[in-house]
This record gives C-alpha cells, structure tokens and sequence, in this order.
C-alpha cells in the first residue's frame, strides 16, 4: 500500500488481501479457526515465531483488512477491531488499569461512557474522577500521582463540546499517563487526535464507518508497543472480537466515508444556520459556527465542522412536538447514518442521569441533537420548516 495515497484512496484500497481468485470486492473470511500444514508449524504459530491466524476471537483476514484501513487513515501504527463502539472503550480503558489506579474523565461523556468510568471501574478498585473537561485548569487539578488514563469525547455528545485535547495530553505526558479520545462525532476525517498528543483513539464504527445503519462495530488505535503490552492480551483472553462478517460490511462503508461525511457536514452547516434564525429555537450548537463558545480550539484541531448539531426548544412538550411532525428525518439514537436522524437526549441516550448532572451538560427538556444524512438538504430544510410550524411558541 503506498503511503503517499490519500484518504479517499486508503480508504476503497487500503489493507487489502485478495485470494489466489483475484477477487475485486475483499473476501469473507468466515471461520472460526484455521488448520498448519503439520504440529510443527502450529507450534511456531503459537509461539509467535511466524506471522499468521490462530483463531478468529484473536483476528481474522478480514478483521486484518479492516483494521489496515483504518491504520492507514487514523495513522496509526496498530489497531484491533472490536464487536461495538462501547467494546472498544472498555477495552482501551480497563486493559491498563488495576486496583489502586486512577482516572481522569470529561464529565461531557455519552451515558455508557460514564457507566465505564463512574460505575464500572470502582468496583475493581479504579478510582474516577469527572471534570468539566472545557479548562484546563480541571484537568490539572484532578490529576493525581496514581492517575493512569484521562479520557474524553471531542465534540461531546450530544451538545458538542469541544475538549484541548493537546492540552489535555501535554498533561498527560508530565506524569506518563495515556490519553484516550473517542473520536466518533469529529470522524477521522476531521480530527487526527494522534497528531495532537493523545495515545489511544477509539470508534463505534456503527456510526459514520458504517453509516448505513447495518451492523455494529469498534476499533481501537495506538502505537504497536501500547497495543501489545496492554491491549494484546486483554483482547484475546476477554473476546471483544469483530465478527468476521461485520468487518466486511464495514469494509464497504468505509469506502464512501468521505462522500457521505461531505455531504452530511454541509448539510449540518446549513441547518445550523437556518436553526439559528428561527424564534422557537433557544439555542444551537455547531462546530463550524463562529459563535461556538470554543471556536478558537475548533480552529485548531479539527479541520471541518460536523454531521450532527444540536438545539434546543422551550421545554420537553416543543422537542416533542418537533420530532412527532418530522417526516423524512426519522427518530432514533443512532447517528452518522445516510439516514438524518433525531434523539432528545434527556429521554434516550442521557435519561439516566441525574436531573442534575443532565443540567451540568447544558442538556435541558428541551434539547435536540440531529445527525444530517445524505438526503437533500432543502428536503431536510423543508422538512425541519414544516414541523417548526407546528411547534407552539
């Protein structure tokens, strides 16, 4: 595979193996394990003397396809896919920790990220702290001679905040402790958080890398020594694998990554826009807008706007009313999907937290998050028009 290839390309050709039939679409591989010529070379396998498959829980051609793909795009140097978005966070976070440990973590978190860190991990003896992971200056603060990981989402769902995530791995670096970001709401098109310091990137592959709304997945990203002194063992022993047939599917949505992304971001762009004009709406949220309270690190870090945006009406019965009158944007909790979707948070992915915590966020009854399709965007204009109008003032 060439290096000097760009995006578009790595990612219809990147990590490619084609069998001994030359086909053009990449195979799959569905096996659960693979047969050595004689004991001899299945010793040597084991013993990690020569390169190939063991067993499908560990890895598998296609796994191996789909995983090259993403190397080459993230830039990275290893990665291993996993059986969804939420497997891949654990997994990068419990894989270094043990009892006595400490974490660091933006309180801006999707609900099951919080679950990892503020429920999960303390009853094995990993300590928490949340933050609001917009200063610095609380990172600093939090830290701890026993803090092992900081982690954090950039943009936040579902009200897009963005986290210095430079900053943030500087300090990191001052105590040798490892970043982990989760990358999902920027793409690996619009952000590089390897670039910017941090250590460890992860994906649920079920949004933009699939954006199809077909099959769920994860992948995990990092330096080779990382990944083999922490994440190796802890993959094969716990089973997060991909399956095989999964990781083929994403192989092809990851081919119009970049086309779907496009178009999905200028649409988001648009109806920010027009969001931001109507009286009934309180308030809007997009990266790619001037008057994003943190569009000074935007500039920064990411180079694109995104496909969702957030917003927010006069109360639940509005947000409600909104999304019951849509037409062709559909409700659901997914995102990054050809399909634009909408979900009020409060009710869905963050009901349970806390009234209070909610509010912590900036996520009222009111709020909205939309994740732009492919579809036309004066279609999803209108459509966004028509059930305004039926939203009381």
């Amino acid at each position: 595979m060439s290096k000097t290839w760009r995006p578009a390309t790595q990612l219809v050709h990147g990590g490619t193996l084609r069998s001994q039939y030359g086909e053009t679409s990449e195979a799959i591989y569905l096996t659960q394990g693979f047969v050595y010529e004689n004991s001899a070379a299945a010793e040597a396998r084991f013993k990690g003397e020569t390169d190939g498959f063991i067993y499908a829980r560990y890895g598998s051609p296609t796994n191996d396809m789909f995983e090259k793909r993403m190397i080459a795009l993230e830039g990275a140097e290893d990665a291993r896919a996993t059986a969804s978005g939420m497997a891949a966070v654990s997994a990068a976070i419990l894989c270094q920790v043990k009892a006595g440990d400490h974490i660091v973590a933006a309180r801006a978190l999707f609900g099951s990220c919080r679950y990892i860190v503020e429920t999960l991990a303390p009853k094995y003896g990993v300590e928490c702290t949340l933050v609001d992971g917009r200063d610095l200056a609380n990172w600093e603060a939090a830290i701890r001679p026993n803090t092992k990981v900081l982690f954090l989402e950039s943009p936040t769902n579902p009200t897009l905040e963005v986290v210095d995530i430079a900053g943030v791995a500087k300090l990191a670096n001052q105590i040798g402790a490892k970043v982990v970001v989760d990358n999902v709401f920027a793409t690996p098109l619009f952000q590089k958080p390897l670039e910017l310091g941090a250590h460890i990137v992860v994906y649920s592959a079920t949004k933009h890398i699939d954006g199809q709304g077909r099959c769920l997945g994860g992948v995990i990203l990092s330096d080779k020594q990382w990944i083999d002194e922490n994440l190796h063992d802890y993959f094969r022993h716990t089973g997060p694998a991909m399956s095989p047939f999964n990781a083929w599917t994403l192989l092809k949505g990851i081919e119009t990554l970049p086309l779907r992304v496009k178009q999905q971001t200028e649409s988001a762009a648009r109806i920010a826009d027009f969001l931001a004009d109507q009286g009934k709406v309180a308030r809007v949220i997009y990266p790619g807008r001037k008057d994003h309270p943190q569009a000074d690190i935007i500039a920064r870090q990411m180079s694109g706007g995104s496909t969702l945006v957030c917003f927010e009406l006069k109360g639940k019965n509005a947000a409600f009313a909104l999304q019951d009158a849509l037409e062709v944007i559909k409700i659901s909790n997914n995102l990054g999907d050809a399909k634009s979707l909408i979900t009020h948070p409060a009710t869905t992915t963050h009901k349970n937290l806390t009234e209070e915590a909610r509010a912590e966020l900036g996520i009222s009854a009111g709020t909205l998050r939309l994740s732009c399709g492919i579809e036309d965007t004066d279609d999803l204009l209108d459509d966004l028009a028509q059930a305004l109008a039926k939203v009381s003032a």
